[in-house]
């Protein structure tokens, strides 16, 4: 072949190229595409059930300081091994607590418990069989409790590894108090909980309505999804990298997307359920071996109170008379009126992110100020958007759910909002407040997915702080919630204890306050609820202020 035929030939390689990427570039549609074999992060996890829906998350992919920071984070929650137990799971080896006990240990050098000493007690697991357990990995949740007093603090837990716990609590008030120690899983159960915690949704399937004219789609939508062939929509958003995926209509486009939902799925009968009934195998007290109560003495000057635990962090408060103290250095004023709650609040700007347990504050709030005029933006009861002001004391207050995922009714996907992304929106200021609280909705997805977006709103909260050092930033914990057969599996206490763990550590250090959502639920003698009573809100409700007003 002679050099001019070369040439050309060369040139009509160059030109065919280059008009396939003008028409690749001009035709493909950058939110459809088909799920390629290795996304940047892929996690796929195994099924108790075999016959069950497996799903592929896709998480986004972190830079090498990340990556260091989520191992340092999931090995602070790591949970101690426990023996696998292949279904079918049998009562006999597995933890019973009324078989159990636990035994107050005396006062280290003697005498009478005086206010302000550490009180320890030895627990003792034994399974079904009377047989003493050989290894740890209970979740256990303890508190020291007066209930004429309405008085109440929680324990810290010390799991030994070989059967036997040890609690420990401060004695703030004097009097007669009660020890409560609570098995709220066995350990056997906790391996069903970490794999479900990382299948889901295996019980909550989230979907979205697709439109155009009079044409409507539906299909499935999630970070976890079945893999298929079905080509798949593409939502991440481009400020935070949060990813979310929803299969593509057949007769639609991604962008005809109009509304996001959830439905909660029957869950099967599977062979663990035994595992998570209630007064059974979980959420059940453990007797006493011997007295369960201790008095408590006032402190007399010059006498020294115990402190044998001086490794074990202490509670972040206490009740007393149905108030909440705090032991982490700051004063919880009292707000018992609604001009003490406006005055604190005049000329302020406060913003909430989150989800109904944050929209509770919100809710506390209006029914308190009848000058706070609410409105509900989009006549959506749950997740809103609200404003709330007060004009003749220049009140502003917002509420905004924290985006996706979201257990939340029927929900224009214009108002799927990141927390990030608000935040950054934010002037901020002295005048200024944001409280936000991200757990509930994320208990069902597995912890990695929460990690990446607690560092997305870190970065944001960092953005915010830097350039209005005076803001104030709260944030709300996880509470309890001590849900009931046949949703445990899915909405157990466990995973809300882990990502509560994960969320104090990743914000530790950092110019925040803190509501202990946490220790306020499981130091009261009211009934654990997702959406705690409004005692307790009241309570979170006079620790805001004070945080807002010293």
């Amino acid at each position: 072949m002679n050099r001019a035929w070369k040439g050309l030939l060369k040139s009509g390689i160059i030109f065919l190229t280059l008009s396939l990427f003008v028409y690749m570039f001009y035709h493909i549609d950058f939110l459809e595409f088909q799920r390629t074999p290795n996304p940047p992060f892929k996690n796929t996890r195994g099924s108790s059930d075999p016959g069950s829906n497996r799903n592929s998350c896709t998480f986004r992919p972190l830079s090498p300081e990340e990556i260091d920071e989520e191992n340092t984070l999931l090995d602070s929650i790591a949970w101690p091994n426990t023996p696998s137990v292949p279904p079918p799971v049998s009562l006999n080896d597995t933890t019973n607590a009324a078989r159990s006990n636990f035994v107050i240990l005396p006062r280290p050098g003697g005498g009478s418990w005086l206010v302000g000493d550490q009180l320890e007690v030895m627990i003792k697991m034994f399974d079904f069989k009377g047989r003493p357990k050989n290894h740890g990995g209970d979740f256990l949740l303890v508190r020291l409790h007066n209930r004429t007093l309405e008085a109440g603090v929680a324990g810290q837990v010390v799991d030994h590894l070989n059967g036997t716990y040890s609690a420990v609590f401060l004695l703030p008030w004097e009097g007669k108090s009660q020890v409560e120690v609570t098995l709220v899983h066995p350990s056997e159960a906790i391996p069903f909980l970490q794999r479900f915690a990382g299948e889901k949704p295996n019980g909550v399937d989230f979907y979205s309505t697709f439109q155009s004219g009079s044409l409507n789609e539906i299909t499935m939508c999630s970070v976890c999804l079945p893999p298929t062939q079905q080509p798949q929509c593409n939502y991440t958003d481009l400020n935070t990298g949060e990813l979310w995926f929803c299969y593509k209509p057949q007769n639609l486009s991604c962008d005809a997307r109009i509304k996001h939902f959830h439905v909660k799925q029957k869950l099967p009968k599977a062979k663990e359920d035994v595992l998570f009934e209630n007064g059974v195998t979980m959420n059940i007290g453990i007797p006493a071996s011997g007295p369960a109560h201790v008095t408590v003495f006032p402190k007399m000057k010059g006498q020294l109170a115990t402190d044998s635990n001086k490794d074990i962090p202490g509670p972040a408060g206490y009740y007393y008379k149905g108030l909440w103290s705090s032991l982490s250095g700051s004063t919880v004023k009292r707000f018992n009126s609604a001009s003490a709650i406006s005055q604190c609040l005049k000329d302020k700007v406060v913003h909430m992110y989150g989800d109904s347990t944050v929209r509770q504050w919100l809710e506390f709030l209006s029914s308190e100020l009848s000058d706070l005029k609410v409105y509900n933006l989009y006549n959506l009861k749950k997740p809103g958007p609200y404003v709330a002001l007060d004009y003749a004391k220049n009140i502003f207050v917002t509420f905004r759910c924290h985006g996706l995922p979201l257990r939340m009714g029927y929900l224009p996907v214009t108002e799927l909002h990141y927390i990030a992304n608000e935040l950054d929106a934010v002037t901020g200021g002295k005048n200024t407040v944001v409280v936000f609280g991200v757990w509930a909705h994320f208990n069902t997805f597995p912890i990695k997915y929460y990690i990446r977006r607690l560092m997305s709103i870190r970065k944001a909260v960092v953005r915010l702080l830097a350039r209005a050092p005076d803001t104030r930033i709260i944030i709300r914990t996880a509470n309890l919630k001590q849900s009931s057969t046949p949703y445990s599996v899915l909405f157990s206490d466990w995973p809300s204890l882990q990502r509560d763990k994960i969320l104090r550590t990743m914000f530790k250090g950092m110019d925040v306050y803190f509501v202990d959502a946490w220790e306020m639920t499981v130091a009261h003698y009211l009934k654990h609820d997702i959406h705690p009573p409004r005692p307790i809100i009241k309570n979170m409700i006079d620790v805001v202020l004070s945080y807002i007003c010293p």
